[in-house]
């Protein structure tokens, strides 16, 4: 069974459950996000959504623990500030993820 998961800070993460979202974990560092990742991993979390900032902080670990994987999906949202600068286009990503082959404009 598929499920989803919130990763930020209590704003964003309390809109979510708000909206029915029930896995879901408040952090306020990178080390706590990792921790809270890699809970999801262990449960089967089908969708991860992260705040921006805090994917860009720990991008390495994503690649590594997600890798070329088409699930878990990681969608990187803005948090309460807005969007981080330097995000990467998510949809060119999750392409590139599923086939293999990167989208060129």
């Amino acid at each position: 069974m598929s499920s989803v998961g919130i990763i930020g800070d209590i704003d964003t993460v309390s809109g979510f459950r708000l909206g029915g979202v029930k896995k879901s974990a408040v952090v306020n560092n990178t080390e706590e996000a990792i921790e809270a990742l890699d809970k999801f991993l262990e449960e089967d979390v089908s969708i991860i959504i992260i705040t921006q900032v805090l994917a860009n902080e720990m991008r390495e670990h994503i690649n590594r623990k997600i890798g070329s994987n088409v699930l878990p999906m990681i969608i990187e949202i803005p948090d309460k500030d807005g969007s981080s600068e330097g995000s990467s286009d998510q949809m060119a990503d999750l392409i590139k993820r599923v086939i293999g082959v990167e989208m060129v404009k």
